[in-house]
Parts: C-alpha cells; structure tokens; sequence
C-alpha cells in the first residue's frame, strides 16, 4: 500500500499542528490544501511542501487521488465538511467540536451510517502522554471507582477575539472552545458514563477587554475590539447515571491573577491530578503517596499530543483499525455542551432520559 495521501482544510494556526505532524510521518504524503486565503494556503504549502492548493472544498474532495482530509476550520464549518468529505469517500479528521449543536452533530452520525471511512473527533488531549499514562493507571484499577471530578481553565484575559468571539461562527465562547477538551478528557478518563443530568452557568460581563495593554495573548487575524457576543464564562455541574459528578469552569476573561489549568479526578481506591502536571494519589502501609511519573511530558506538550493524534488517525486509515476518538464519543461530548448552555439559557437543569428513541 503506498502512502496515506491527506489534504487540509483551512489554514489557520491549528493547521500548522496538523501540518507539521503529518509531515513527520513518513506513510503521509502532504497532498494538498484549501483556505478561504489562497495566499495562506500558498505559503503554508511551500512551508511544508504541499503539493497542490485547491481553490475550493468541493474541488478538493472530488479528487480521486485524495486519501484523507483534516478540517480545521471555522465550527460553523465542520459538520457541513465532515458530510461533504464523507461523502466523497475520504476518512475525516475534524476538529472538535465536531459541530455547532448536538442536532447537528446528528447530522454527521446519518452521513457515516453505512460507511467505512474512519471518521475521528480532534480530541487531541486523549493522546497526550500524560492522558495515555493516566488511562493505564486507571484501566489497572488505581483510582478504583471515580467518583468525582474538577477541571478548571480559567483565562484572565485570553479572548482571542476575531471569529471566536462570533458566536454565528464558533457556536459559544470558552464552553465550546476549551471546556470541549475539558469536558471530553475528564469523561474519557471516567470511562464514558451516560450523563444523566447538567446544572449550567454562563456570563458576558467583561468582554473582549481589549482595553488592557501590557500583557500579552493570542490574537485571531481578524481580531476586532468591537465585536464579541460570546460568554465570558461558563461553569457547570455535570452528573452521570452512574452517579459520578464532574465540576467544570471555563474563561476567556476574567479577574484572576494569573491563567489557571487544572484536571482532578477523585476514586473510591486513589486521585490523579492531569493538570497542571500529571500526579498520583494513593495510600499504601496507611500512609497517603503523591506519586510523580518519571515521564517526558508530565503536562500538556500540543507538539507531541498532536504528533500522537494524527500518528493514530493515519494508522487507523492504513489498518482499518478502530480510532480512539470516535463519532460517537463526539456526538456524547456535544450533547453535554448542549445542555450546559441551555441549562444556563433557562435557568433550570437538563434531564436525559436515555431510555427516548436514539438514545
């Protein structure tokens, strides 16, 4: 079988994670690429040596020669492209979230019935090396039964403006952008138990803050001080049949001292803690152990998450193998930002019955 021919679909900075990933594996060949920018995608082509630079998605896709696609795009874009990739026949890489509601997502899902592509949500935190550790230590049964759950990532300024503050383009603001990573991480590592309730919490007080000089952030290239619509932050309470219960809080702006990660996971038999770096919590002879693993990345490194991802999803197009990060897992994680967001549009907490038809 010869090389893995992967085209990309968008040009903006988390393409280049892509691009230089795919460029290090040696069964990938860089076929080609598209942006709304053909002057962008011209100079990424020539950064990494992509062969051709489409001048649309639908000439793109109706390639023949074209294997696979990442889409790195706008979210009001990835459901739309995933379909339309599918359909041509391409194994998909999308970028999470996989779309803007989870009645969309459901779009996607009738798309790939019946299909043999592999289709992969760009859940990227699952292969990082700290969340591949972890997963072992828990498959092994250190943690015992996890209970309980806090992830944070509050940004005290760090709106990245331009389309991320459009709420018709991203769908929402830190929720959808980081809490989607938090939210999916915390869930995988919990063993993917159905929710069964959500309590959620949004607020636009501060806005973009582009007022603030001095400190420095990442800025989208069309950045605009006049234009935000989307939360400040967001904060819920996740609860699963199971009764396991996740506490989630997520800001772009905020008044905090500094930008704060962390990921807890509590269990009947020991802790862990993901972020700000990987650390166990166990007893052994009655005395409590903080256990550091002797690991190279003890906290998020997005060269080798990536690196890791698109190593797996190539594998899995070349071997027909199973992604770890798969269609449905995605569909499970939009429906807990549905209710998030909803639950904070009424004010009341979203219930699930999965016993209702498609559950």
């Amino acid at each position: 079988m010869g090389k893995l021919r992967v085209g990309v679909v968008g040009a903006g900075m988390i393409s280049d994670f892509h691009l230089q990933s795919y460029a290090c594996n040696e069964e990938v060949e860089l076929y080609g690429i598209y942006d709304l920018s053909a002057g962008r995608a011209g100079e990424k082509a020539a950064k990494y040596g992509v062969r051709k630079v489409f001048g649309s998605t639908a000439e793109m896709f109706a390639d023949a020669e074209l294997d696979a696609v990442s889409i790195c795009t706008w979210n009001d874009t990835h459901a739309e492209l995933a379909i339309q990739a599918l359909v041509h026949g391409k194994h998909v890489l999308v970028e999470k979230p996989l779309a803007m509601s989870y009645a969309e997502a459901l779009r996607v899902r009738d798309a790939a019935r019946g299909k043999d592509e592999v289709l992969q949500v760009g859940f990227v935190r699952r292969f990082a090396a700290g969340t591949r550790v972890l997963k072992k230590f828990i498959d092994d049964g250190l943690l015992g039964e996890i209970y309980y759950a806090k992830a944070t990532h509050l940004r005290q300024i760090g709106n990245p403006g331009g389309w991320f503050a459009d709420r018709t383009r991203s769908g929402g603001g830190p929720l959808i952008d980081l809490g989607v990573h938090l939210i999916d991480t915390v869930w995988y590592l919990m063993g993917k138990p159905k929710v069964a309730r959500i309590k959620g919490a949004t607020f636009l007080e501060l806005g973009n803050r582009g007022n603030v000089d001095n400190l420095s952030y990442y800025k989208a290239a069309d950045y605009s001080v006049d234009r935000n619509d989307v939360e400040d932050l967001a904060a819920a309470m996740i609860t699963f049949e199971n009764g396991a219960t996740l506490m989630l809080d997520v800001s772009f702006s905020l008044h905090a001292k500094d930008t704060e990660t962390k990921i807890q996971l509590f269990g009947k038999r020991g802790g862990a803690e993901l972020e700000p770096e990987l650390l166990l919590v166990t007893e052994r002879n009655d005395t409590i152990l903080n256990v550091h693993p002797q690991i190279d990345h003890l906290t998020l490194n997005f060269n080798e998450a990536f690196g890791a991802e698109i190593n797996h999803f190539v594998a899995c197009c070349m071997g027909g193998g199973k992604t770890l990060a798969p269609l449905g897992d995605g569909l499970e994680v939009m429906k807990m930002l549905d209710g998030v967001y909803e639950s904070a549009r009424t004010g009341r907490e979203v219930v699930y019955d999965h016993n209702q038809a498609g559950e």
